[in-house]
């Protein structure tokens, strides 16, 4: 029995394919990794506080947040080839249902550790559901209509994130495992991809796929493109969470000291993000490489502009350019390697990517360490970094040019080292 199988017949698919019931539910699908994340900053201290008496509770709490993004890493891959071999909508239905299951798991629970294990077996969820939900938003549509998938996906983000911080505030004030009754939501998500997802057709998928690259041949792995889509994307993703990890800590820098200070501070930068969103649905015609130029010329400017900031102004205009970036990231990558993919090797193609991507998650701090020690602070490894994504963003611009839609853009020196 397949996986697909497994999880009850699917409606069969219409002629007109997919509609608004799979756009919404894989855009909201594609929040739940996310919301693993966010749901948990205000909730951080209050938990810290529960278990201050554990010893290396300030190691501990901190790995509750990042621990799923390690197993993600780690095993969206082996999630790629799954959804290639066995079936799409069978993996995505019951990664969500895992979801469900162990993310309010801790509720249950007292020891740190017991939580700390509900939190890697959240991430095997979420790798399930990120490359199911990125690998069918192309089996689904066409070009044009992963445009504006990926557009509305962007636009809602930082609504859901917004929505999410502050009712994981308000439950966490009540109870200090109330945040973990946020992943209630997977429950209504599973039942939606139960009753409206289906697994595609390859032929139908094809015809979406016109403007991508023909393999070779239907068992040959393009293992080029996906070595290219893998080294980009960890580079991109390493620039990506600069300012996501280290942002505070560079706003102290320049006088700015009050946590509530520098929350609303960033907060109102982060309006800029929909701006980056449908910047990337009006260049959504261009040429992979032009996009991936833009996003990382925002974003990197962005980083250089606060790294060189004397004051509190000059880090909010460096803000707001860097989030105009971070608004495109996301789509323009997932949309490129998407570009990339055949049917037959799409699932794998798009586990690599969300492998590359969280990998970046856990570089980027590294990388910062690194030029940090050198340099001395965070700033000047701000400054360091956003000179270095600018070169990238030159490079990917260089090969856009030269490139027609579609051909996959080639890793460059500063990927490489990515």
């Amino acid at each position: 029995m397949s996986l697909s199988a497994a999880g009850a017949a699917p409606p069969a698919q219409g002629a007109s394919g997919a509609g608004a019931k799979q756009a919404i539910t894989l855009i909201v699908a594609a929040f739940l990794p996310i919301m693993a994340i966010v749901s948990m900053v205000a909730a951080v201290p209050t938990i810290l506080d529960n278990f201050s008496n554990v010893p290396n509770a300030r190691v501990l709490v901190p790995l509750i947040v990042s621990a799923p993004g390690l197993t993600i890493a780690l095993l969206a891959p082996f999630a790629g080839i799954v959804t290639d071999k066995v079936g799409r909508r069978g993996l995505l239905v019951w990664s969500t249902g895992l979801y469900g299951a162990v993310g309010i798991a801790p509720i249950f629970l007292d020891n740190i550790y017991a939580i700390l294990g509900s939190r890697l077996l959240l991430g095997v969820a979420e790798a399930g559901i990120l490359t199911t939900v990125n690998t069918l938003i192309a089996d689904y549509w066409d070009q044009s209509g992963r445009r504006r998938v990926l557009l509305i996906q962007g636009l809602a983000g930082p609504a859901f994130a917004t929505g999410v911080i502050a009712l994981a505030g308000l439950l966490t004030s009540f109870w200090w495992k109330g945040v973990f009754l946020v992943y209630l939501i997977a429950f209504p998500i599973f039942l939606a991809m139960w009753l409206w997802m289906y697994e595609p057709r390859p032929e139908g998928a094809a015809r979406h796929d016109a403007d991508a690259p023909a393999a070779p041949a239907a068992s040959l792995f393009p293992w080029a493109s996906v070595a290219t889509i893998g080294l980009v994307t960890l580079f991109c993703s390493t620039v990506y969470y600069v300012f996501i990890i280290q942002g505070g800590l560079a706003f102290r820098e320049v006088g700015v000291l009050s946590p509530a200070e520098i929350g609303a501070t960033i907060g109102l930068g982060s309006l800029a993000v929909p701006v980056g969103a449908i910047l990337f649905g009006l260049t959504g015609k261009r040429a992979p490489g032009v996009q991936i130029f833009i996003f990382l010329a925002f974003s990197s400017l962005g980083l250089l502009g606060m790294g060189l900031a004397a004051d509190r102004n000059q880090m909010f205009a460096g803000l707001v350019v860097q989030q105009i970036g971070q608004g495109m990231a996301v789509p323009v990558l997932i949309a490129w390697a998407q570009s990339q993919l055949a049917f037959q090797h799409r699932g794998r193609g798009m586990g690599v990517w969300t492998c590359a991507f969280f990998l970046g998650q856990f570089s980027s701090p590294l990388v910062v360490g690194l030029v940090r020690g050198g340099e001395g602070s965070v700033q000047a490894a701000f400054a360091t970094i956003g000179a270095v994504g600018i070169a990238g963003a030159l490079a990917a611009l260089l090969f856009g040019l030269r490139a027609r839609r579609g051909v996959v853009v080639p890793s460059t020196p500063a990927a490489s080292g990515a």
